[in-house]
């Protein structure tokens, strides 16, 4: 049986804000798409209606199970598909990842200068008679056929939805129950469909064990992502990371509430051996804040720079191979090494499921080009030798450890006094859990 895979048009497979200042310090952790289970990554390249989309998918499975639906607002030419290298949306990922920062506090009896650290071919795979006629007898017209890759790809239209998924249950796409509605939105929408296969034998030659990204480029006014059909069958909740790449500015949706992740908060020193757990947990608390209906910006920044950096940028041609089309181009179509790059990136992060996100998610570029990133500190005590009265500064590293505890507390809704008991305070002393907490807790 195969499956359809969907996830985000592409793969159907506290609010403090962070201006432009150096941040310096020395970077730790990353939080990447690593951390969450069933996560699906979109490049958006967007320029006036020009887009390229890049869709990686966390398909598990026999290949020969894999399928995807993707509505499209166009129709889509063999030139307009190509199979990207995931190590570019790796890449891109790492670069935009959520960080952990550490400072070290100097020798508080010693004088000391602050130093900042900077840092295809293409082969036609024809329709078959059988699946042209019985397309046609089903209202659906297969307008184009393609082998791109280790994919076979058809792009679809269809007079009504009955139809349309009669014939890709026929054809071993599992459209979920309760699509018709859904599809007959695209169709009204006049969008077509493009739909994907693995040829095992191109895979076979190509010599890859896993599935590439698939790219489409397109022009149409709609700066849109459809979500929905993913939604149908999705088992649980499902993870969105988005990166939009624009010359312009930050990217937001326009049909949902686009909030800054909390950031530049400074949280105790153990998160560092803990910071996957502390990043699940603090994402979870936000969406719970905002109802789960929020996309959440983790990123928002020019690429050809970053402070502190979990990766270096993404270099001219990576960023070609992604799509963006107008950077550093000289008139013979090369890239022009040593330029400024132009790029602006934008990475979105959603927990998504039917109930709460029940629109295709809808996007807008806008000027804003103010640097932010999530951003998460945390500062170690000097506890060397000293020579001189520390009792002042002992005191003042207490009441910010103190601070800390309950700023993660707040972040992540963990236990307040399992926190403390987790800090090596400066004093040497045991933390007291308050004898009358947990009836603090009760009425909270």
């Amino acid at each position: 049986m195969r499956f359809l895979i969907t996830a985000t048009a592409a793969i159907l497979t506290i609010a403090i804000t962070t201006t432009a200042q150096a941040f310096c310090g020395f970077y730790v952790a990353r939080a990447d798409t690593s951390l969450f289970n069933r996560a699906s990554q979109v490049v958006l390249v967007r320029d006036g209606d020009r887009t390229v989309i890049t869709m990686a998918n966390d398909f598990q499975g026999d290949v020969q199970d894999f399928a995807v639906v993707i509505p499209v607002p166009t129709f889509i030419e063999r030139e307009q598909i190509n199979v990207a290298d995931r190590a570019l949306v790796e890449h891109l990922d790492a670069y935009t990842a959520p960080r952990l920062v550490e400072y070290h506090d100097p020798d508080p009896c010693a004088r000391y200068d602050l130093k900042r650290q900077s840092m295809n071919d293409a082969s036609s795979l024809p329709a078959t008679q059988e699946l042209t006629a019985a397309g046609r007898s089903r209202g659906v017209t297969i307008e184009a056929s393609y082998t791109v890759g280790e994919y076979d790809i058809l792009i679809l239209s269809a007079e009504e939805s009955s139809g349309l998924i009669s014939w890709l249950n026929e054809n071993d796409y599992k459209i979920p129950r309760g699509a018709k509605a859904v599809v007959d939105s695209y169709l009204k929408q006049d969008m077509r469909f493009f739909v994907a296969k693995v040829n095992l034998s191109e895979q076979t030659k190509l010599g890859y064990s896993y599935l590439r990204p698939l790219q489409v480029a397109y022009e149409s006014n709609k700066f849109m992502l459809p979500i929905r059909l993913g939604t149908l069958n999705a088992n649980g909740k499902q993870e969105l990371y988005v990166y939009a790449l624009t010359r312009t500015g930050r990217v937001e949706t326009t049909n949902y509430r686009t909030i800054k992740l909390p950031s530049n908060n400074e949280v105790p020193e153990f998160v560092q051996a803990e910071f996957a757990d502390f990043y699940r947990s603090m994402f979870l608390q936000q969406t719970l804040k905002e109802k789960e209906r929020a996309v959440f910006l983790e990123y928002a920044w020019d690429m050809a720079w970053c402070d502190p950096c979990a990766a270096d940028p993404l270099s001219a041609d990576e960023l070609r191979r992604l799509g963006v089309f107008w950077t550093n181009a000289a008139p013979n179509g090369r890239i022009a090494p040593g330029q400024a790059q132009n790029v602006f990136v934008t990475r979105l992060h959603l927990r998504y499921d039917r109930n709460h996100f029940p629109e295709d998610l809808m996007f807008q570029e806008t000027g804003d080009r103010q640097n932010y990133q999530g951003r998460y500190v945390i500062r170690h005590p000097f506890r060397g030798a000293t020579s001189c009265d520390t009792t002042q500064y002992q005191a003042a590293v207490k009441e910010r450890q103190d601070r800390e505890a309950q700023t993660l507390a707040n972040l992540t809704g963990w236990d307040i006094d399992a926190i403390r008991a987790k800090i090596p305070y400066i004093d040497g002393a045991t933390p007291r859990p308050d004898k009358d907490s947990w009836w603090k807790r009760l009425w909270q």
